[in-house]
């Protein structure tokens, strides 16, 4: 079972039982963010572990995740998980609201079992909210502005594109440049332009 220990999401207890803890070094990100990079880190795992017979059982790591997530919010915010849910509260479940131009949305902690070879879903990214948690352009705000930071388009849905080093860009396609000149290696995309970057 990948309880991903380095990264500090459960501990275990003098009488062996595990419980979810906050991560710390998350603090410094929005609550969008850190819900986005949870989901993202989440989907990854569940996607890998996808082919297994016994995929279910994710259920245990996917219930330490989400609460892992509400520790790390209420540590931010100073409070208790029970106040954040109560917060956050949204039809039985509970999510983040965020502003676009088409209005306020909201974004859920994912569901493990659609997170079975998802392919739709925006939250490409598990170190980014970390990267740009000091930035001034935060994550909301470069995806509410809804304009693709490659062709320029506006009013479309964007993604996020993520490389792990600008060192390992060649600068032969109109993307790395982009990502080079900007000194990111995170850049808002269309749906088009994402297409484009991995099937030239």
């Amino acid at each position: 079972m990948p309880f991903l220990f380095g990264k500090s999401i459960i501990r275990q207890l003098k009488d062996g039982t595990l419980e979810p803890i906050a991560r710390k070094y998350l603090y410094g990100c929005t609550d969008l963010e850190i819900l986005t990079a949870f989901n993202a880190e989440l989907r990854g795992v569940c996607n890998y572990y996808s082919l297994a017979s016994n995929f279910v059982r994710l259920s245990y790591f996917a219930y330490f995740m989400e609460y892992s997530c509400l520790k790390t919010l209420a540590g931010k915010h100073k409070t208790t998980t029970r106040k954040i849910l109560s917060k956050y509260k949204s039809n039985g479940s509970w999510s983040i609201p965020y502003k676009t131009k088409d209005g306020i949305k909201y974004r859920k902690f994912a569901e493990y079992m659609k997170c079975k070879k998802s392919v739709n879903f925006d939250e490409k990214i598990i170190d980014y909210a970390v990267i740009h948690a000091s930035t001034r352009t935060t994550l909301e705000s470069r995806l509410a502005s809804n304009i693709c930071e490659l062709c320029g388009k506006t009013d479309v849905p964007l993604v996020m594109h993520h490389v792990n080093k600008l060192k390992n860009l060649k600068g032969k396609e109109f993307w790395e440049l982009m990502m080079i000149a900007k000194r990111r290696k995170t850049i808002a995309v269309c749906e088009e332009c994402h297409c484009k970057i991995h099937h030239p």
